[in-house]
């Protein structure tokens, strides 16, 4: 029996469409979660198999390189063949990447482990994205993406608290063979409940788009490098998210450990905190979303003040600073969620799936550069005989700035000026 066609169409927001938004983002967590391993996994990976910071940036980076460089021909898998076949075929090669990091037996295995799942993992937000841009109201797609944002920060939430405890109860290898159990988990409820009927003029306000190979679709970017706005755009996405999983996916648990001797499960708590206020934020920016021009002076603005944060953690060694600041920027790390809103109407209807996907690619690159970086950095001072978390922390701070100063530069979306319409009665 073919579900797709028996499936009804869902209303746009409907009780349907809401539940299988909730089964994608199981996926959604499950990225989140293996983005993040690294701020626990990471001193226990250093002790087994004697890595320099430079490695342990190489590996961090590794998920986020390949989900990066995916997220062009995951976007047109899903224009061709839905969203729910998509994730469903590349889910299985994070399953199988999370297994062999498991059994790892050494870095060149927890490496290819590392690629693997990020290959698996990269249909999984842009999946939630096109989700909502096709079954929900225009006027809800910032919220409902701070929503999924905020839901798959539960992901986040296992790798604080509890991945330490399981790290300390038994070993980093049994805090991969319970992310591996979780995937297995999600992709059966994905199976189970997401049945994505086909597009019509009935369910969808813009018609539906023409599907075309990747090659294709890599010409279609051309025009969009071509628009003055779209190079402030990716150098913005480059770093504004990668702050955040830089710090949180890799250097928070080993900046507390070895600067102020914290245990892991002590790191882990303030890990936890820290997903806590970054699981309400984007939810709370999504819905506080002013739009217009004054969107952009928000990012800027939140942006400026992250990289004055790293600069403090950078300059001043202080244990109240490190623990209290990572959690503020917890608060203040749902404003990327700003940035898929504004890139949504940046750009043609036409051609939104392919700018969403070259915002995404852009993001995880940049957090693949950025954690590559400060792992250069960090060695380089420990060649010098320096603090290698004040070069990890200053790095962060510059390319943030950099990054934010070059958005603020370069030409902006005039569709953002344009007048908001009057919320409804």
């Amino acid at each position: 029996m073919n579900k797709h066609a028996a499936s009804p169409p869902p209303t746009r927001g409907s009780t349907s469409a809401a539940a299988m938004l909730v089964a994608l983002a199981t996926a959604f967590a499950l990225s989140q979660a293996f983005r993040t391993v690294g701020a626990m996994m990471a001193t226990p990976l250093t002790q087994h198999f004697g890595l320099t910071p430079q490695a342990l940036g190489t590996w961090a980076g590794t998920f986020h390189f390949t989900f990066g460089i995916m997220q062009l021909a995951m976007g047109v898998s899903i224009d061709h063949f839905g969203v729910r076949r998509t994730v469903l075929t590349a889910f299985p090669l994070a399953i199988a990447g999370a297994a062999l990091c498991t059994v790892a037996p050494g870095f060149g295995a927890l490496l290819l482990g590392q690629a693997l799942i990020g290959v698996g993992c990269a249909p999984a937000f842009l999946a939630c994205t096109v989700f909502i841009a096709r079954h929900f109201d225009a006027a809800r797609f910032t919220a409902m993406s701070g929503l999924v944002m905020s839901l798959a920060g539960m992901g986040i939430l296992f790798t604080g608290t509890p991945l330490a405890l399981l790290i300390e109860a038994a070993s980093w290898r049994a805090g991969y063979a319970a992310l591996t159990a979780f995937a297995v988990l999600s992709w059966i409820v994905i199976f189970w409940r997401v049945h994505e009927p086909a597009r019509t003029q009935a369910t969808s306000d813009e018609p539906a788009p023409e599907r075309q190979s990747l090659r294709q679709a890599v010409r279609d970017l051309l025009p969009l490098f071509a628009m003055p706005h779209t190079l402030g755009l990716l150098c913005f996405a480059c770093v504004s998210y990668a702050a955040f999983i830089t710090l949180r996916g890799l250097w928070l648990g080993p900046v507390l450990h070895d600067r102020h001797g914290l245990s892991l499960v002590a790191s882990g708590n303030v890990a936890l905190v820290m997903t806590v206020a970054g699981m309400a934020s984007p939810m709370l920016f999504g819905r506080l979303d002013p739009g217009g021009a004054r969107r952009t002076r928000w990012m800027m603005r939140c942006a400026f003040a992250g990289a004055a944060m790293f600069a403090a953690m950078a300059l001043t060694q202080s244990r109240a600073i490190d623990i209290g600041l990572p959690i503020v920027y917890g608060m203040l790390s749902g404003y990327s969620v700003l940035l898929y809103a504004y890139t949504k109407n940046a750009y043609p209807a036409a051609v939104t799936g392919r700018a969403m996907a070259l915002l995404n690619m852009a993001m995880f690159l940049g957090v693949s550069l950025m954690q590559w970086t400060t792992g250069v950095a960090a060695s380089w001072a420990v060649a010098q005989g320096s603090e290698p978390f004040r070069a990890v922390f200053l790095t962060v701070s510059g390319m943030l700035a950099a990054g934010t100063l070059a958005f603020w530069m370069l030409p902006r979306a005039k569709a953002l000026v344009r007048p908001t319409a009057p919320p409804s009665a």
